[in-house]
């Protein structure tokens, strides 16, 4: 009688607790990441929706605060995991005992684990969240801006991967060689580019360009200033011939429904950039700007969006990249860990219910029938 007496209190004991941690889960927790260059706040919002399942938000109030989506939140036993898909960050804790601490790691893409403990905030102990700062103004978009000043000098040589980001109405292109430019400015993949001197491919350059338009170009705008750049420094001149090629076309399979989120409005320019290679959580795009994104950083040949969706949206696309794809990141891919994610094929259908297929197909072909080296700043 005794035993079976003690196994129902401790049945009791334990089914309590994990309720009562489930329900603690909830609230606001804070504390700081201890990074190798700085150590940052972090404030994490965690609510339980209508289904039992929990969702968050979480700020690092010392860089701008911009709230960031933490998902896949679980408690299991003591151990509490979420994931934080923009920032390609992972976090592993353990819940104190009193339900009111989290003693934990957080590790972003490849770098390694961070410590981040957290404890619940009160009202009296909360740390002000700052507001975020205001989106910048928009630059009209009827207009065709011009160059005010363009600054461009040869990359380092030990610089690695490469970008492109806009400050204001500054735009920063980093590690970009001339092929790499009009590939961009033209959205064409490498392999619709022919002719033209063979430093275009091998010179890379630091650019900045300042418009002469009040207000931040959208991707339109900032195509049109590289080949202005392009036209005035770099003496670009070509013409355009239609070819049969290999290429990868993105399609919706009939009569099924694609698994993406519709963006919120009101966004500016979308969100398309890779954490790490494998890794892409998409903001506000389109079909045409993933096709775009994948031509232009991951696969060795044209992406074409053949499916007629329309719209914005949210998506992550996560998968174990070949030794074939990411080449401007850096030296080809050796032999790669088996992460167990699946291929870019499957994840397409896995992840957004699209599909990624070969095929040939006749593609607009730049002829380069001149380039310079850039004129003096």
């Amino acid at each position: 009688m005794k035993f079976r007496l003690l196994a129902i209190v401790t049945l009791l004991f334990f089914g309590s607790a994990a309720t009562l941690f489930g329900q603690d889960l909830e609230g606001t927790w804070q504390g700081t990441l201890k990074t190798p260059a700085a150590q940052l706040r972090v404030v994490l919002k965690i609510t339980k929706a209508a289904d039992g399942k929990f969702e968050g938000q979480i700020f690092s109030i010392d860089q701008g605060a911009q709230p960031r989506t933490a998902n896949l939140i679980s408690l299991d036993g003591r151990t509490v995991k979420f994931k934080v898909d923009a920032l390609s960050a992972t976090y592993e804790g353990t819940f104190a005992a009193d339900g009111n601490a989290i003693n934990g790691m957080m590790t972003q893409a490849t770098a390694t684990a961070m410590p981040l403990n957290l404890s619940r905030a009160t009202p009296q102990t909360a740390w002000a969240i700052p507001e975020p700062p205001a989106p910048p103004k928009p630059m009209d978009p009827a207009a065709d801006p011009g160059v005010e000043v363009a600054t461009i000098k040869l990359s380092p040589l030990e610089g690695r991967g490469r970008g492109i980001g806009i400050e204001g109405a500054t735009l920063r292109i980093r590690n970009y060689t001339v092929l790499n430019a009009i590939t961009f400015a033209y959205d064409v993949h490498e392999r619709q580019v022919s002719g033209g001197p063979d430093w275009i491919s091998s010179e890379r350059y630091e650019i900045v360009i300042k418009p002469d338009t009040p207000g931040q170009p959208n991707g339109r705008q900032v195509r049109r200033l590289i080949q202005k750049v392009l036209t005035d420094r770099f003496q670009l001149k070509f013409h355009s011939e239609k070819r049969e090629i290999s290429v990868y076309a993105i399609t919706q399979p009939p009569n099924t429904k694609h698994k993406m989120t519709e963006a919120a409005p009101g966004q500016n320019l979308p969100g398309l950039r890779f954490p790490r290679p494998g890794l892409l959580p998409a903001r506000n795009a389109t079909m045409s700007e993933l096709a775009l994104a994948l031509q232009g950083a991951v696969l060795d040949r044209p992406v074409l969006n053949q499916t007629k969706i329309e719209g914005r949206f949210d998506f992550t696309l996560d998968w174990t990249p070949d030794e074939f794809q990411f080449a401007g990141f850096g030296p080809p891919q050796q032999q790669l860990p088996d992460t167990g994610k699946p291929s870019i094929f499957q994840a397409f259908q896995d992840q957004l219910g699209l599909k990624l297929e070969s095929i040939k197909a006749p593609a607009d072909v730049v002829v380069v029938d001149k380039a310079e080296k850039p004129s003096e700043n």
